[in-house]
């Protein structure tokens, strides 16, 4: 197989101050994140590369005045251009109307399609998205929406218990208490694991994990430490799976949110970027804006 890419998505994770506080990454320690990198970045110090990995604070405001959403945010990423300065502002949590046909067209899915790349989206659907579908209702997100204007077919229950998926909060435990299912549960390493397993089959597979958002807008120290933990868990069954000289693992937020529980809102922090294993340092090269990072992905893919 050609190059192949493991992308984790992470809505609302931003570099914050250094300040227990207010910042969940400082006031508590996390066995997999404070192991791996032995550094937290801050407002202060928020750039860092090892032998291993790269980190970069990656500006989200994108020259446009206001907070960062969602919509315009997680357009620049897997679109590759400035989408709050194409409509005149931040939007989010959806993508804005004018934005659709640009992320039909440009997303990261479409385009390595057309390059006979094998793309995949781990993360699995409950049956009541899909009745949701099935009404007639568009209401997206970016990265679903990007992937089903790709053509391509989201997972279900089915592929959850093939070990060919993994839920939205990675141990399948909201789907048994929410949503009346009666899933085993998985450890966050053994969800991580899996999603190794996956990407070992395709070119690109993205992982997408929201509930950084939620717990930032909740402002619950608690909640946040559980959002967290269940990440730390997951990267620690990635990373220790990853062979360093041939495998690649990027994590990418679209703006700040659970780096502040001061605020209910998003920030104007920077959003976090970590790249880990094959030519971490030159993707983190002169990595500024969110919507730089879909060419980086393409030309790594391509053999830089």
């Amino acid at each position: 197989m050609k190059n192949r890419l493991m992308m984790i998505f992470v809505d609302g994770w931003g570099i914050g101050k250094n300040d227990p506080g207010i910042n969940p990454f400082v006031r508590f320690k996390f066995n997999f994140l404070n192991d791996f990198f032995r550094f937290i970045p801050t407002i202060k110090k928020g750039t860092h590369s090892s032998r291993y990995f790269s980190i970069r604070p990656v500006n989200a405001t994108m020259g446009v005045e206001g907070l960062p959403q969602s919509g315009t945010g997680q357009t620049a990423i897997f679109c590759g251009f400035n989408a709050s300065k194409y409509i005149g502002k931040h939007f989010g949590p959806y993508p804005y109307s004018t934005l659709k046909p640009l992320i039909q067209k440009k997303n990261i899915f479409t385009e390595l399609e057309l390059r006979n790349y094998k793309t995949y989206f781990t993360n699995a659907y409950p049956q009541k998205f899909f009745d949701y579908l099935n009404n007639g209702r568009r209401t997206l997100s970016v990265t679903t929406y990007s992937y089903l204007s790709a053509g391509k077919k989201l997972n279900d229950v089915n592929d959850l218990l093939k070990g060919k998926a993994i839920t939205a909060e990675i141990t399948n435990e909201i789907w048994n208490s929410k949503l009346g299912y009666k899933l085993p549960f998985r450890k966050p390493q053994k969800s991580g694991k899996i999603f190794y397993e996956i990407s070992e089959e395709y070119n690109f597979n993205l992982f997408e994990y929201f509930l950084t958002d939620y717990a930032g807008h909740s402002q619950d120290f608690d909640y946040a430490f559980d959002v967290i933990q269940k990440l730390d868990g997951f990267l620690e069954g990635i990373v220790s799976n990853m062979n360093f000289e041939k495998d690649t693992l990027i994590i990418i937020s679209d703006h700040g949110n659970i780096e502040d529980l001061s605020v209910k809102t998003h920030t104007r922090n920077p959003a976090i970027a970590i790249f880990i294993g094959k030519h971490h340092k030159k993707f983190a090269e002169n990595l500024r804006y969110l919507y730089q990072l879909k060419s980086k992905v393409i030309n790594y893919l391509e053999g830089f």
